[in-house]
């Protein structure tokens, strides 16, 4: 059977986790082996040595491009690496110094450190708009624009970005146009299928799906790219290892089960902050008042697990939040089965800090794990009552 026509669970537990041939292990094993024998010089059985290829990266590449929705004979495919930020620098490295990028300014902040502090000065130029708006996106694209960096939802505002009128626009000049997804997931949003040409993941989040394991992906149909980006995975050696791939593969295989489970848990978790005199305003694409609540719902299964919130009281008030909770755990990153609470203004993007990518100081980003949401409302009941 060929599993890359099945249906989206079928293919998350199916594709590249073949039984192994020689032992009949229904998991395959991880090749934790940095070179390969060969019959001869030059003659071998697809792998001389792991920074080129390994079967176990092997396995989650095409998992990956399954889970995107491309199939054998598609053209392009999945390409895995070392960390989420490696597969955004490989992407950016695919372009050349002159050359334009348009960027949403609520984007992930490694991602726009590595543009504005790294490939600018390398001779990439690029201008940071509130993509939510497709006039604003068109405005800002030129006659130098060779891609349009799409983030939806963005974070950590959790906007909405319009991914086929984004495409629309950045292919009418000639643009590439690149989503991150690693808030969605392929599980809730296929951006291959909306236009984009090529889609990013940290792997580290959704995907993995345990924090137990730092990863990234590309995923594009175009040969070309694919065959640009892999010369680059090769001779930059950005790779993951062997385990890292089969811990982010056995994180797949669960993943539609526990994106139902954060859906569920952010929904109902937006819905109480909502309902809170004492918390001034809430972002989350499932609530029916949200910007971006009607565009998600056109291109999304569902909502996310992500949700974004600003109490009243200011800084010192979601200061005294973050260290009061006790399901939801102080941390970066985001995506584990886990509940996380941070404030991305003094940790995951206090790296844009004094930027046109700043976000409010006293924006609480709350990553809603698979606990029991009961448990999750009186959690932050109690540190919201607690000030």
């Amino acid at each position: 059977m060929s599993f890359e026509q099945s249906q989206f669970e079928t293919r998350a537990v199916h594709v590249g986790s073949a039984p192994d041939p020689e032992t009949g292990a229904v998991i395959p094993p991880i090749y934790q082996t940095s070179t390969f024998a060969q019959a001869g010089p030059g003659r071998h059985r697809g792998y001389e040595y792991a920074r080129t290829g390994n079967p176990t990266r092997t396995g989650l590449e095409e998992c990956l491009a399954a889970l995107e929705g491309l199939r054998p004979g598609d053209g392009g495919g999945a390409l895995a690496f070392s960390s989420g930020m490696a597969a955004t620098s490989t992407v950016l490295q695919t372009l050349a110094p002159g050359d334009h990028v348009v960027l949403s300014a609520d984007v992930y902040g490694g991602t726009y450190r590595v543009i504005a502090r790294v490939f600018a000065q390398w001779g990439l130029d690029y201008t940071a708009v509130d993509m939510t708006s497709p006039d604003a996106v068109k405005q800002a694209t030129g006659a130098r624009t060779r891609m349009v960096w799409v983030e939806t939802p963005t974070n950590p505002l959790l906007g909405v970005v319009d991914i086929a009128a984004a495409a629309e626009v950045g292919h009418a000049a000639g643009a590439l146009c690149v989503v991150d997804n690693t808030f969605a997931t392929p599980y809730l949003q296929r951006p291959l299928e909306l236009g984009a040409d090529a889609v990013v993941h940290s792997t580290t989040k959704y995907l993995g799906g345990h924090s137990d394991v730092v990863g990234g992906a590309l995923v594009t149909r175009l040969p070309e790219l694919y065959e640009r980006a892999k010369f680059l995975q090769n001779a930059v050696g950005a790779v993951p290892g062997p385990m890292d791939c089969w811990l982010t593969l056995r994180g797949i295989k669960t993943l539609a089960l526990r994106m139902r489970a954060h859906c569920h848990n952010a929904l109902r978790v937006a819905t109480f902050l909502d309902g809170r005199d004492d918390v001034a305003e809430v972002r989350y694409p499932g609530l029916p008042g949200d910007p971006g609540h009607e565009l998600a719902a056109r291109q999304m299964l569902a909502y996310g697990g992500m949700v974004s919130f600003r109490p009243a009281g200011g800084v010192e008030a979601a200061q005294r939040v973050v260290e009061a909770t006790r399901v939801f755990t102080l941390a970066e990153s985001l995506g584990g089965v886990e509940s996380l609470i941070e404030l991305p203004g003094v940790m995951t993007h206090a790296s844009v800090a004094g930027t046109e990518a700043e976000v409010p100081a006293d924006l609480i980003r709350l990553s809603v794990g698979i606990e029991h949401a009961d448990d999750l409302v009186d959690d932050l009941e109690q540190a919201l009552d607690a000030r």
